[in-house]
């Protein structure tokens, strides 16, 4: 099955803490049905020092349950959902619900 949203994608947060805010996917958890998003659900996370970095507090984004995000629309700019289309060629491409303009390049 095709996964409707996938790595590099943009997106726009529907609910929660981060409510309209857009940003891009950069990570895809299929397992647990979650994202990864720019700026997005940031947390602080107390970090152990190790060889490779430095020990402390650092900031970093946490996974969004996908049920949270919405695509944008390529045209307009505002949430949409996504269908699927069959191009002539047979090729399978996931297009915006509102337009019907093709989310796939």
């Amino acid at each position: 099955m095709a996964a409707k949203i996938r790595k590099g994608d943009r997106v726009v947060v529907t609910t929660g803490k981060d409510k309209g805010k857009k940003g891009e996917v950069l990570r895809v958890y299929p397992d647990d049905s979650r994202v990864l998003v720019a700026g997005i659900n940031v947390v602080k996370k107390h970090q152990k020092q190790s060889q490779k970095q430095q020990g402390g507090i650092v900031t970093k984004e946490a996974p969004i349950h996908v049920s949270n995000v919405a695509h944008i629309d390529p045209k307009s700019g505002n949430p949409t959902r996504v269908g699927f289309k069959t191009l002539a060629d047979g090729r399978k491409v996931r297009v915006a619900a509102k337009s019907g303009e093709s989310i796939d390049v």
